[in-house]
């Protein structure tokens, strides 16, 4: 069994680590050199995406391709690339995933979403990610393929988590009163994927996230207590003084509803909250280091 991802981001990375050692071969799209080095590094195959007749190949020895690159003003770039190369080489994957956002709900103003809510994205990159939504399902009904659409809210892991920010100085405990939003460690984002692999169904939308939202400001306070430090000092939202980006991100609140993916696909995150999720990362990084020391 093959899986193709196109993009090979924090993300694809932990997938094809997953599948591989579930036992899948891995095959990832680069455009530059830098992008090929550590895919082979990683160990896996690496396929660039101006070579049509590679990926033409590589796309009819696959049977799961996941696409975790975000949309750009030209749309989707994964769509754009692989439909012309699915229909020239004439492959069918068994499944197909496309990583979007919970952005697409836009604020519910701390109520929930599930994947019957209503799309009201409140930014250009939420709107860009609607469209890339219903462009792959689209594609998915006219060429007879397995899409499925997966919606994640904020993604942390080993590498990319409160901790990090906290050591380097970039965690701000900003306090927006009612403000909560959910998140998932990276691992279950895998394991949800690889759920939904198991059990495809096209058409299929889910949200994969932790059961727990919370507020920005809990989370940074548990991760400094965990290092035993002294968290960052609170500050209003009013005095945050934020860039637009982040001013966008407290503008919206809402809780992610993942009884669709529990349901369906058998799927329970691995880490229920974020007190889980960074104990096991903490965890980690002692193992390695002591791994490292000896």
């Amino acid at each position: 069994m093959r899986l193709l991802l196109f993009g090979y981001g924090f993300s694809g990375r932990v997938m094809a680590r997953q599948m591989a050692a579930a036992g899948w071969d891995v095959v990832a799209t680069h455009r530059d050199e830098a992008g090929r080095a550590r895919i082979v590094a990683d160990g896996f195959e690496a396929v660039d995406i101006s070579d049509r007749a590679a990926l033409a190949a590589a796309l009819r020895a696959t049977q799961a391709l996941l696409v975790t690159a975000p949309p750009g003003p030209d749309g989707c770039p994964g769509l754009n690339t692989l439909v012309p190369a699915l229909a020239n080489a004439r492959a069918f994957p068994d499944w197909i995933g496309y990583l979007s956002t919970t952005g697409v709900y836009g604020d519910r103003r701390g109520g929930w979403a599930t994947e019957q809510s209503r799309l009201a994205a409140q930014s250009v990159e939420g709107a860009r990610r609607v469209g890339a939504e219903r462009d792959w399902l689209e594609v998915g009904r006219g060429m007879g393929l397995t899409v499925t659409i997966f919606r994640l809210p904020g993604i942390y892991g080993p590498g990319r988590s409160t901790f990090d920010r906290l050591r380097d100085g970039r965690a701000r405990r900003i306090v927006a009163p009612g403000q909560v939003f959910s998140r998932i460690h990276v691992d279950d984002l895998a394991a949800g994927l690889a759920a939904s692999i198991a059990r495809p169904r096209a058409g299929g939308i889910y949200n994969l996230c932790d059961d727990e939202p919370a507020p920005n400001s809990d989370v940074i306070a548990f991760a400094a207590q965990l290092l035993g430090t002294e968290p960052p000092p609170e500050i209003a939202l009013a005095n945050a003084r934020l860039a637009p980006a982040a001013m966008r991100f407290y503008a919206e609140s809402k809780r992610i509803s993942n009884a669709l993916a529990k349901a369906e696909l058998g799927w329970r995150p691995m880490y229920p909250s974020y007190r889980e999720g960074l104990n096991a990362i903490l965890a980690q990084e002692t193992r390695e280091r002591h791994a490292s020391a000896d």
